[in-house]
């Protein structure tokens, strides 16, 4: 499906990118904006993964999500124009979304419910989960704000996709935390 033998192209030199269905837009257009920010997301549940291999159930999710973050970044570089593509693109489907329901609920079943809200602290798995739990806040944003743009289009799936995977990454975030035991939880008003 991909190949890649040259690594630079000079094509981007003047501050454009290609998208996988050929138009070439501004780096910083936000459909540009927002699969980079799932790239970046992506990158993050990476460096979790570096503390995970003791953990191989939690691993395996991770892995899955790693390929499901190509998959949406695929998608949004492929805008549906409403046009008959040449090839099928790969889009985000309902399957994924209910997949990663589950794994929270799997999680989840382990933890006990929350005091207090958690800070983004605990293991170095957990503390790189909630970056990437908050890259893909930051990504939701700005497919919605796509979304809401006249003549683009994402998908209700890519969009639910990205909202549960904060979920998953938060759940995930605090099971990596001995199952929640070793959350840092917030004191509010305790430094005052």
């Amino acid at each position: 499906m991909v190949k890649l033998n040259k690594i630079y192209t000079r094509t981007g030199d003047n501050g454009t990118t290609g998208l996988v269905s050929g138009p070439r837009r501004l780096k910083s257009d936000l459909r540009v904006e927002a699969y980079g920010a799932i790239d970046e997301a992506n990158a993050f549940v990476g460096l979790a993964r570096q503390h995970t291999d003791a953990i191989p159930d939690l691993d395996a999710m991770l892995m899955r999500v790693q390929n499901d973050l190509f998959d949406l970044g695929a998608d949004l570089a492929t805008p549906d124009t409403g046009e008959k593509p040449e090839y099928e693109p790969l889009r985000i489907v309902a399957a994924q979304v209910e997949r990663l329901e589950r794994e929270i609920d799997r999680l989840n079943a382990d933890l006990e419910p929350l005091r207090s809200f958690v800070l983004p602290a605990g293991s170095a798995a957990s503390a790189a989960l909630h970056v990437a739990r908050t890259v893909a806040r930051r990504a939701e944003r700005q497919m919605v704000a796509l979304a809401s743009m006249e003549g683009e289009a994402v998908s209700t799936e890519a969009i639910a996709y990205v909202n549960r995977l904060s979920d998953f990454l938060f759940v995930a975030a605090r099971w990596a935390n001995d199952k929640g035991r070793a959350d840092v939880l917030w004191a509010p008003g305790n430094n005052r």
